[in-house]
C-alpha cells in the first residue's frame, strides 16, 4: 500500500493498493453486508429504468447539512479562488490567498454549526464560469476556508460581475457528467460530455429552443431552458410518482437509493445512508437521470430484477483508493470488473457509517 500526505489549504491522506476485496456497505460496522439490501421491482417510463432499494438498516443523519441548504441559508459560501480572503470567518485567521481565480478550484467555507455533505456532480451557477463538484467529501462545521475540487461546466465564459456562487436546485449532473468528473476527473471529458448533452437536447428542440441552446455553453443553461425543463418533467415527474407510491405502500421499507438504467443497460446507483438523506437529494437525482434518458437514443428492451441485483452485489474491487481527513471523512475509490465506486464514510464522533456510496458502470 502507497500513503502520502498532501498540503494545501488542509492536510488529506492518500493511500492506494492493488488488492481483491468485496466493497460492504458501511465496511467496519460490524454486521453490516450487501444482504441486508435489496432491490424493488422495476418503475419505469419510457427507456429509463429505476430499481428502488430498501434495507431494515439505517443511520441518523439529521444533523448533516446539504449543499442547497447551507447556501440557501447563507451559512455556506462558495466564492473564487481569488476572493478567499473575504470568506475567512475570524480575524485570527491567516490562510494563503492564491494569485486569482482558477477553472478547477473554488473556496468553500461551512459557518454552519452543522456537517456539510457536499456531493460529486452538484452544479454551483456563478463567478467567472459555472462548476460542477468533482468528489464526494464532508466538511466540518465553523470550517476554515477549504479548496473545493471542482470541474468547468460553462467552457466559454470567464468573466462574472460577482464571485459567490448559487446552486442549481433543479438537478444534478446527468451520470455521464458526473461520470467525467469523479471517474475520469478529466476536465477535457466534461466539457465533452455538457457539448454532447447540448447537441442531444438541440436535436430534439423547437427552433426557438435550439436557438437558445446555440447560444449559451453552460450546462445549467441547456438544462435551464424552458422546453429541456419540460422534456426532462415529462420523464421525471411520472417515475417521482411512482416511487412515492411504491414507498407509501411499504411504510415498513426504508428506501436508501436506486439502481438506474437506460434502454437495457444498468448505468448507475446511489446509496445513502438514510431515507431521509435519499428525499434531499431525490427531486435532483431523478432529473438527472431523465437527462441521460434523454441524451441516449431510445432502444428495445430493459434490465430485470435480477440484474440489478447483482450489480449492486458486484464490488469485488481489484484496486482501491483511499483518500482521507482524519477526523472528518474517508472517500474510497473501486475499480472492478466493469464497474468503478466510490463510498464516502463519515468519520466525525458518532458516525463512523457511509454516508454515500455511487457505481457506474464502465
Amino acid at each position: 500500500m502507497r500513503e502520502k500526505q498532501i498540503l494545501g489549504l488542509g492536510m488529506m491522506t492518500v493511500m492506494t493498493a492493488l488488492m481483491a476485496l468485496p466493497l460492504g456497505p458501511g465496511r467496519g460496522e460490524a454486521g453490516e453486508t450487501w444482504s441486508d439490501y435489496k432491490v424493488l421491482a422495476a418503475i419505469r417510463h419510457g427507456n429509463l429504468t429505476i430499481f428502488p432499494i430498501v434495507t431494515d438498516r439505517s443511520h441518523d443523519t439529521k444533523n448533516f447539512l446539504t449543499l442547497d441548504e447551507g447556501l440557501r441559508s447563507g451559512e455556506v459560501v462558495v466564492s473564487e479562488a481569488g476572493m478567499i480572503r473575504p470568506l475567512i470567518r475570524g480575524p485570527q485567521r491567516p490562510v494563503p490567498r492564491p494569485p486569482g481565480a482558477q477553472v478547477n478550484q473554488l473556496v468553500l467555507v461551512n459557518n454552519s454549526k452543522r456537517p456539510l455533505i457536499l456531493l460529486a456532480g452538484e452544479i454551483l451557477t456563478g463567478g467567472k464560469q459555472d462548476r460542477v463538484v468533482g468528489k464526494d467529501r464532508i466538511v466540518p462545521p465553523e470550517s476554515d476556508p477549504i479548496d473545493l475540487a471542482v470541474f468547468c461546466v460553462e467552457p466559454q465564459r470567464w468573466v462574472g460581475s460577482k464571485y459567490s456562487f448559487a446552486s442549481f436546485h433543479a438537478q444534478m449532473a446527468q451520470p455521464s457528467v458526473r461520470k467525467s468528473a469523479m471517474a475520469d476527473q478529466d476536465q477535457g471529458k466534461v466539457w465533452s460530455e455538457v457539448r454532447a448533452t447540448a447537441l442531444a437536447m438541440r436535436a430534439v428542440a423547437s427552433p426557438s429552443a435550439a436557438s437558445a441552446i446555440d447560444s449559451t455553453s453552460s450546462y445549467a443553461g441547456v438544462m435551464g431552458n424552458e422546453e429541456v425543463k419540460e422534456r426532462v418533467e415529462a420523464v421525471a415527474a411520472p417515475l417521482e410518482q411512482s416511487y412515492q407510491g411504491v414507498m407509501r405502500e411499504l411504510r415498513d421499507r426504508n428506501a436508501v437509493g436506486v439502481v438506474v438504467a437506460v434502454n437495457d443497460q444498468i448505468i448507475w446507483a446511489d446509496l445513502f445512508a438514510s431515507a431521509a438523506l435519499l428525499e434531499k437529494y431525490w427531486p435532483k437525482l431523478i432529473r438527472s437521470y431523465a437527462a441521460e434518458a434523454l441524451t441516449r437514443s431510445t432502444a428495445p428492451g430493459h434490465p430485470d430484477l435480477k440484474a440489478a441485483q447483482t450489480f449492486l452485489q458486484n464490488f469485488e474491487a481489484r484496486r482501491e483508493t483511499v483518500e482521507s481527513e482524519p477526523g472528518v471523512y474517508r472517500r474510497t475509490e473501486l475499480e472492478g470488473e466493469g464497474f468503478t465506486a466510490f463510498e464516502l464514510t463519515a468519520l466525525l464522533p458518532g458516525t463512523g457509517f457511509n454516508i454515500h456510496i455511487a457505481k457506474m458502470a464502465e
